[in-house]
This record gives C-alpha cells, sequence and structure tokens, in this order.
C-alpha cells in the first residue's frame, strides 16, 4: 500500500501528465524531466491501473479549469515562447515555496504553480522542541529565553523517555504533562512576539504557512476535484495580451491583527488562532511515531479562509474519458 507521501507524489505526476496531453495540443511544451519528475512517475507506478484513472481524471479536470484561469498557459507570444513544465524538489517547500507543479514561460517571465493535495488540506507539518527557535523559523523573530526556559525541561524529559526507548502509549497523562504545558508556552510566546511587533506576526505567520508564492491549491477528493486560488501577491489570474481569464481570482489581504489565541474547546492538542481578514488557522500537536522523540509535531490546518478566496469544485466520474 502506497504512503501519503507517494500518494502525494503520484498526484503530482498526473497533474503533469495531463497539463502536457492537453496543452501541447495547442503549444509548444516540454517537459523537464529531472529528478523529482523520476520520483513522482516513480510514485504514480505504484498504484493500479483503476487508481491511477482516479488520479488522471482528477488532475485533467483542474488542469482544464486553470486554463480558463490562466490564458498565458495556452497562448504563446512567439514561437520561441516554450512553456516547460516541472515538479518542484521538495527542498523548496522549506524555503517557503509551496508550489509542487510549476508552469514556466522564460520568454515572458512568467510563472504560476500547483500546490497538490491528496484528500488532505494540511498546509505545515512543522515542529516544536528545545532546539528550535520556532519564532526565527516561521516569523523571523526570535523567541525569548523565557519561552525556552519553559519548555527545555518538558522536552528534557522527553529526552530521557527516547533514552530508554520508551513508547508513546506507556506514557501516563501524556496530554496533561507534554501536550498542554507545550501549547500553553507556545501559545504565551506568540501572542508576545505580536505585542511586540505590531501588525508583522499574522501576515509572516500566514507567508510561512501558505508559502511567498501565489498558486492554486488542488485537492483530490472521492468523484471531485477542488481548486482554490490562493492570490496574495498579484501573480494569479493574468491576461494574455487581449485574451482575459474566464473567472476572476480576488487578489487576497493578508491579515494584520491577531483576535484570539485559544484552545479548541473540549481538546488539550489543539489550539485556534483567529485573525482579521477572515483567516483562522488550527494547530493540533501531536507524537509523530510510536517512540518517544524529544520533540512534538504539529498538524496545522487553515479553517477559515477569507470570503474572496477563489474556490471552485469540480465533480469526475471514473467512466468518463479523459
Amino acid at each position: 500500500m502506497p504512503s501519503q507521501t507517494e500518494a502525494g507524489k503520484a498526484f503530482e505526476y498526473a497533474i503533469l501528465n495531463q497539463s502536457y496531453n492537453l496543452l501541447s495540443a495547442r503549444c509548444n511544451v516540454s517537459i523537464k524531466e529531472d529528478s523529482s519528475f523520476h520520483v513522482a512517475e516513480n510514485c504514480f507506478s505504484l498504484f493500479s491501473r483503476n487508481e491511477q484513472l482516479k488520479y488522471l481524471k482528477a488532475a485533467s479536470a483542474a488542469v482544464r479549469h486553470i486554463v480558463d484561469l490562466e490564458p498565458r498557459l495556452e497562448n504563446p507570444v512567439s514561437s520561441e515562447d516554450v512553456l516547460m513544465l516541472q515538479i518542484v524538489a521538495d527542498s523548496e517547500g522549506i524555503r517557503g515555496d509551496v508550489r509542487d507543479v510549476l508552469f514556466i514561460r522564460s520568454t515572458q517571465n512568467w510563472e504560476i504553480g500547483i500546490s497538490a493535495k491528496n484528500n488532505h488540506r494540511a498546509v505545515k507539518h512543522s515542529r516544536l522542541s528545545d532546539k528550535i527557535d520556532f519564532g526565527k523559523e516561521w516569523l523571523e523573530q526570535n523567541c525569548s529565553s523565557t519561552y525556552f526556559k519553559t519548555v527545555v525541561p518538558i522536552f528534557s524529559e522527553l529526552r530521557k523517555f527516547k533514552e530508554q526507548n520508551e513508547l508513546w502509549r506507556d506514557l501516563k497523562n501524556k496530554h496533561e504533562r507534554f501536550y498542554i504545558p507545550i501549547l500553553e508556552a507556545f501559545r504565551t510566546e506568540l501572542l508576545r512576539l505580536d505585542k511586540a511587533n505590531i501588525n508583522k506576526i499574522p501576515s509572516n505567520l500566514l507567508s510561512y504557512l501558505i508559502g511567498n508564492k501565489d498558486f492554486y491549491k488542488v485537492i483530490k477528493r472521492s468523484g471531485k476535484t477542488e481548486v482554490y486560488g490562493f492570490n496574495l501577491y498579484g501573480v494569479l489570474n493574468k491576461s494574455a495580451d487581449k485574451i482575459r481569464p474566464t473567472f476572476k481570482v480576488t487578489k487576497l489581504k493578508l491579515p494584520t491583527r491577531i483576535i484570539e489565541l485559544s484552545f479548541k474547546p473540549n481538546s488539550t492538542d489543539t489550539v485556534i488562532l483567529t485573525c482579521d481578514e477572515g483567516w483562522q488557522i488550527s494547530f493540533r500537536i501531536h507524537n509523530a511515531s510510536s517512540r518517544v522523540e524529544p520533540s512534538l509535531k504539529f498538524d496545522i490546518n487553515l479553517i477559515g479562509q477569507p470570503q474572496t478566496l477563489y474556490s471552485h469544485h469540480l465533480p469526475w466520474k471514473i467512466n468518463e474519458n479523459i
């Protein structure tokens, strides 16, 4: 059974494959067949033919719709204007670029990208530990010594359990002993950073979570594909000379103010951050493996977006032609 990571890579390949099939009949298209491409191609090959058809069907629905949003995809300015398709290396995500598949026209100095998700919405899986300065890594502002004084003893205890090869399931009251105090320290420090850096932290956090490049998020579901346009910097939805997009993708506003940061009701492992401009983020902390480690992992999700966020749901059936 392929892993979630392999499923995601397979969907990236399906999007690139269907993009090439559709657009190469309309203009000059090439594929960058590097190591990232071959990894995705190999992941796609792990699935049965029936599952591959579902991936291709979901990808085809998305690509056909995005062509209506991005007329530059099929309208070159000259015969030398080649559209390059590329699967992005995972290392780019660390640098703040969440896009998985790129569409590049070097002649026009233009590119757009797709973040491909197989049946999930998570935006990041960041970690906390006594060695990680989340303020510096996420927000360009260092965490305080008070924060580290609070979390170091907790993670030091986990480090001892790791040395003893302990399993998480054998630890008693793990939520009360580890999850809650770590989340409290995280909450206190994030609010402190926000107070010390007026109007900066919410926008920096969103840029960290959803990337420093505009993109379309494409989510494969059972029988449908969801397309979202994260147009934060005004790059998406451009005309191709006099050819305008069929639909409008509104430019979004980044948040500037934290309204509330508190525990989710009846939860001991999740805090909810509510900001202005319609943004709301869930931070669920958990142990990422069965064995105890001196770190905890976040499952971070956007649970609230601006009403102006472009979204479109595209139903499809497996027995239809691609």
